[in-house]
């Protein structure tokens, strides 16, 4: 884990860069920055370690790239990402995880405290072609990457921590050893969003079925309920549809049944609850509207490979 950045105050992005200076200084603005890889000559990506102050950051004109954030330091703030058809707001946590697509036009973070240690990693388009991946991904597909909500991948996280660590000690390697991590954290996002598994958390959008805002309206519905209870009858309400037509409609954009996708986004709660609260295990489960511990338990191994005892015990040891 890199030494937590001492914290610095950042400012809210008024302009846009003014040469081939580092890639997120028409979004953030020059100050906070505390490393940069733009004088290192890295294929395959970019990265910027950050500090942001407290408030609202505006931002507009359309970034080339996709890029993650991660949450290096474990800042516990609230975060609101607002863009054209999204409003995301999460706590963050060591380890969070934001996706931004290439295109978005305008949009704005909110954050309610200062934050320090945030990588920005930038990977081009390029890494995304056939030749690279083995595999066909057009531009629709990489765009969809922008529906997925702050989340949590081990694998991202510690691909984060070796490209922060060599910012922050270049070794002679370092340029190889950055590629090859390009080509990881690549792969990642492509398995994580393009196959359909069970330990999928977030939903792959089709383009069909439900149109996006009562898609969306549906997704936030879900969100903030999973700790309450969630019925397919008020699922297709919030949707203004009938049962019948809002089940298939849903499946049709998601790729997932309702009761699947809740599933998955319980178990996904139960996960950070695990990590994040001193909650028991009984708590937890009823909390998520199982019937008893081993319910909890069987679904939660099924979907983790781990009983919810070895997931807390494995991630307080690490």
């Amino acid at each position: 884990m890199p030494n937590t950045p001492q914290k610095t105050t950042a400012s809210r992005p008024r302009r846009a860069p003014t040469g081939p200076l580092e890639k997120g200084s028409g979004k953030y603005g020059p100050a906070g920055l505390l490393l940069s890889s733009a004088d290192r000559g890295w294929c395959g990506l970019s990265a910027e370690l950050r500090n942001h102050s407290k408030g609202v950051m505006a931002w507009t004109g359309a970034q080339s790239d996709v890029e993650i954030c991660v949450d290096l330091s474990g800042n516990e703030s609230l975060v609101t990402r607002r863009a054209p058809g999204i409003e995301d707001r999460s706590v963050a946590h060591q380890g969070t995880i934001w996706l931004s697509p290439p295109g978005w036009h305008e949009g704005s973070l909110e954050l309610a405290r200062d934050m320090v240690g945030i990588l920005h990693i930038y990977l081009p388009l390029s890494q995304f072609a056939p030749n690279n991946l083995g595999t066909d991904i057009d531009g629709p597909g990489i765009s969809a990457l922008s529906h997925e909500r702050a989340f949590e991948d081990s694998l991202l996280a510690e691909i984060a921590r070796a490209i922060a660590s060599e910012l922050q000690a270049q070794t002679s390697a370092g340029g190889l050893l950055v590629e090859s991590l390009a080509g990881c954290l690549t792969a990642r996002l492509v398995q994580k969003h393009f196959t359909a598994s069970s330990d999928q958390s977030f939903p792959v959008l089709t383009g069909k079925g439900l149109d996006q805002r009562r898609l969306y309206r549906v997704l936030d519905y879900v969100e903030a309920n999973l700790e309450g209870d969630l019925r397919i009858d008020r699922m297709a309400s919030v949707a203004c549809l009938s049962r019948h037509h809002f089940a298939r409609s849903f499946k049709q954009a998601v790729g997932l049944s309702p009761h699947h996708y809740v599933s998955s986004k319980r178990l996904e709660r139960a996960k950070a609850l695990l990590v994040h609260s001193d909650r028991s295990l009984i708590d937890i489960a009823l909390a998520l509207s199982f019937s008893c511990h081993a319910n909890f338990t069987r679904a939660f191994r099924q979907f983790t490979g781990q009983t919810p005892g070895q997931f807390r015990h494995n991630r307080e040891s690490q």
